[in-house]
């Protein structure tokens, strides 16, 4: 908050015209000063702009194995599920994805997403949030079974029993008929995605706010054209 300057009465009734600034004692800024101080206005500007377009999220927990995607990740996965979903009503799945989700709803407030997530402090979601536990993969509300149009997931761990489950999950959600999977993990599940799910590698690589050991990659089953560097040859 600002702080405002409080004037006491007493001294403006008491200021004489003698003590009052003159014109002389304006101070005159150089133009190399005013024009530092426009760059620094507009950089100021830039960071307010740049700071208005993020979410805020809850701190990661690095024990549920939880990183947070970096703005330019976050934005670029949001465009893709939007363009996929087609402008119509469409159901969205996030699977262990909350930044996907807090994006979704910033670019459009109007979309309907539901995040399933073990973390329960994103329960502040409301009935957007169901609660999910990979080791229970078949554990997800009847009223979501098969009605997605586009699921994403990042499992929480880089093992193929991990995505063996998660799968099961995918099944599940996704609805008869035409229907789109982003799945973004480590590089070194490159052979599972295609065997368990049938997924092909994109070149766009997904990156965090923390740095991260292992190589993360977005995957589909889909081939998204000249989006998202297209699937990888």
């Amino acid at each position: 908050m600002e702080d405002q300057l409080e004037l006491n009465p007493n001294s403006v009734t008491g200021l004489s015209e003698s003590s009052a600034p003159s014109d002389d004692d304006v101070p005159v800024l150089s133009s190399h000063t005013l024009a530092a101080l426009k760059e620094f206005l507009a950089e100021h500007q830039r960071d307010s702009d740049a700071g208005d377009s993020e979410v805020s999220l809850v701190s990661e927990d690095w024990r549920l194995s939880q990183f947070w995607y970096s703005p330019e990740t976050a934005k670029t996965v949001a465009e893709e599920v939007l363009t996929l979903c087609g402008g119509v009503h469409a159901r969205v799945a996030c699977i262990a994805c909350p930044t996907l989700y807090a994006y979704l709803k910033k670019m459009d407030p109007n979309v309907s997403v539901q995040l399933l997530e073990y973390d329960k402090r994103f329960a502040q979601y409301g009935s957007e949030y169901t609660f999910y536990d990979y080791n229970h993969p078949e554990e997800i509300p009847s009223e979501l079974k098969h009605s997605c149009k586009v699921v994403v997931v990042d499992p929480p761990y880089l093992s193929k029993e991990c995505l063996e489950k998660v799968a099961e999950t995918i099944h599940l959600l996704i609805q008869p008929g035409e229907s789109f999977l982003l799945l973004l993990t480590g590089e070194v599940q490159k052979e599972s995605a295609a065997e368990i799910l049938g997924l092909h590698p994109c070149g766009f690589r997904p990156q965090h706010t923390s740095k991260l050991g292992n190589e993360f990659r977005l995957f589909s089953n889909y081939d998204p054209g000249t989006r998202l560097g297209g699937w990888e040859k």
